[in-house]
């Protein structure tokens, strides 16, 4: 994501045409059909959908921005382009970059066995076999690992430690994330492998997560509104979107706390 101050995005009158191509959205039609038109407003009334943020993109940069609705149903202040989302599985590819820094300054190797660079928890034996996996298989999902993905706890839950959800411990609520293929054999999506990733950081660099993605990624690329921070910081909470359910409605505790940062912790704008 570049930063772009406000100013600098007012769209011009392409960008314009581009988001009133976006607010009005043809159907997908058979040749024999004619395509109908719908309203961004009215696909969003259709799904239940309070607000959304659309950015639109020209040569690596933001040609055009725009908010529509609101950011909580209960609420009747507007999605802005300062309106926090929470990136769910955006935030591996931006970890990705966090790792590819290290890589870089010859502190981690892609091929290096991870259990060489972590501390606090080890990828576990299958059986009488000690499988080796690499970054390069958790970053590509080649490492044979479990978990697809992760629901998150309520606000008003205890949030597990990494380890705990490494080890499908209470209170974490999903498994334990194990090796169950031949790794570089298969590629099998494992949010749960860039959760190693995660604690591998923290073991290798020795700081908070938020933090290091912070030093290694957000400030260099002046991501300033951006953050991994789980739970929130109250700076940040006041324009954080709320999560609603398949009705139309506010969660309660408004979203869930992912202490799976680096696979679903990352908060962010159309901006920055």
């Amino acid at each position: 994501m570049v930063n772009q101050q406000q100013p600098e995005v007012q769209p011009a009158n392409d960008a314009v045409t581009r988001l009133e191509r976006i607010e009005n959205l043809p159907t997908t039609a058979l040749r024999t059909e004619t395509p109908r038109t719908f309203s961004l407003r009215d696909r969003m009334a259709y799904y239940n959908t309070p607000g959304i943020s659309i950015a639109i993109i020209d040569d690596y940069r933001i040609a055009a921005a725009s908010g529509y609705g609101v950011a909580d149903a209960d609420n009747p202040a507007p999605v802005t382009t300062e309106t926090l989302f929470q990136a769910a599985s955006i935030s591996k590819p931006v970890t990705a970059m966090a790792v590819l820094k290290l890589v870089q300054d010859g502190i981690l190797d892609l091929d290096e066995d991870v259990n060489r660079y972590l501390v606090s928890w080890k990828v576990p034996p299958v059986g009488d076999s000690q499988p080796r996996v690499t970054l390069r298989q958790l970053l590509s999902h080649n490492a044979g690992l479990t978990v697809h993905g992760f629901r998150g706890y309520p606000t008003s839950r205890t949030i597990p430690s990494v380890v705990q959800v490494l080890n499908g411990e209470a209170p974490a609520n999903s498994a334990p994330v194990r090796v169950t293929i031949i790794p570089g054999t298969q590629w099998q999506y494992s949010g749960g492998g860039t959760t190693i990733v995660q604690l591998l950081l923290t073991d290798m660099v020795g700081k908070p997560f938020p933090e290091i993605m912070r030093e290694l990624v957000l400030d260099p690329l002046e991501m300033r509104h951006s953050s991994y921070d789980q739970p929130l910081s109250p700076d940040h909470e006041r324009l954080a979107s709320s999560a609603h359910s398949q009705n139309g409605r506010p969660i309660a505790g408004k979203w869930h706390v992912y202490p799976e940062m680096a696979a679903a912790g990352l908060w962010t704008t159309q901006f920055s």
